[in-house]
């Protein structure tokens, strides 16, 4: 299983936020490229960077730091989600050298958007759904939709994206461990790879993720406990590498 380090980016610096707010935030490096730099030299085999700024405004504000990085880092896999809204994004953050692109409130809101883009850069395109109690979130949380996640996935899949990247916001920044029970849930309702998100704070919640990979679970996003220290990456992606089922 890949324990893929996120990186989330506000005005140009690594921060973390608790559940999604935007005031509360924590900085934890003025270097981007030297915070992706540190995390490849412990093993990361793929980054997950989040343009904060974006995901609030709609459109890209950090592109600059992250072509920085995919250009520092031309063999990694980088998946970037965050205020992507339109095509020209995409191909703007795929031509930076960016490998994957996470859509997410506008997959919620258009669908049709989702299999547009599959059609058009097919392999690069990943969902990320955002849940709480088995329900899409919009807008940075903000918003509860009334889509069910099962749901929505299940659609996606049949549009052709490569994986969801799966987030309970309930747990997200808070350090109160990983939602197995609803990851493994939505893995099971599709044949695509579920990469688990928020709220993976110990080894055990990597563990407890190794324990169901075989479900169709290919990763998970650490953050806050990566930075903070209660989880080593290279300790973790070890064993993750040697309980997994690869």
């Amino acid at each position: 299983m890949l324990l893929i380090p996120a990186i989330d980016l506000k005005d140009g610096k690594c921060v973390r936020l608790r559940q999604g707010r935007m005031d509360d935030s924590t900085i934890f490096s003025d270097d981007p490229v030297a915070m992706a730099e540190r995390w490849v030299e412990a093993g990361a085999r793929r980054l997950h960077i989040v343009d904060l700024n974006g995901a609030f405004a709609g459109q890209p504000v950090n592109a600059q730091v992250i072509r920085r990085i995919a250009q520092a880092f031309p063999e990694l896999p980088i998946q970037i989600g965050g205020g992507i809204r339109n095509e020209e994004t995409v191909e703007t953050y795929l031509d930076a050298g960016v490998q994957y692109v996470i859509i997410g409130t506008k997959a919620v809101q258009e669908p049709h958007f989702v299999s547009d883009l599959c059609l058009e850069y097919p392999g690069h395109i990943i969902v990320g759904l955002d849940a709480k109690d088995g329900r899409a979130a919009t807008n940075g949380w903000s918003k509860l939709s009334k889509h069910d996640v099962v749901d929505l996935a299940q659609v996606f899949e049949r549009d052709g994206v490569e994986a969801i990247v799966y987030t309970d916001i309930g747990r997200d920044g808070m350090m109160q461990g990983v939602n197995v029970e609803a990851t493994v849930r939505l893995a099971q309702s599709i044949n695509i790879p579920v990469i688990a998100s928020g709220g993976v704070s110990t080894l055990d919640d990597v563990q407890a993720l190794c324990a169901v990979e075989q479900e169709g679970i290919m990763g998970a996003i650490i953050g806050r406990a990566l930075y903070e220290g209660s989880i080593d990456l290279a300790v973790a992606q070890q064993l993750a590498d040697t309980t997994g089922s690869h």
